[in-house]
């Protein structure tokens, strides 16, 4: 099932709609951010391993 240009444009009517001309870049800036979140929380993820994202404390090394 593919979504084309005249059902993207009634999804877009039906949004404009609900939330309004004025509040359509708050909503926007607001899903960017959370994405932005998401993905980082995901890279943190994968750099953590076990860890669950802390960052453990450096060691410190003996001096010669």
């Amino acid at each position: 099932m593919r979504i084309g240009m005249p059902e993207l444009l009634i999804i877009l009517a039906i949004v404009i709609v609900l939330f309004g001309a004025r509040r359509l870049p708050d909503l926007g800036s607001g899903i960017a951010k959370g994405i932005k979140g998401f993905r980082k929380g995901i890279a943190e993820d994968e750099k953590g391993g076990e860890h669950g994202g802390e960052k453990s404390p450096p060691e410190d090394k003996p001096a010669d």
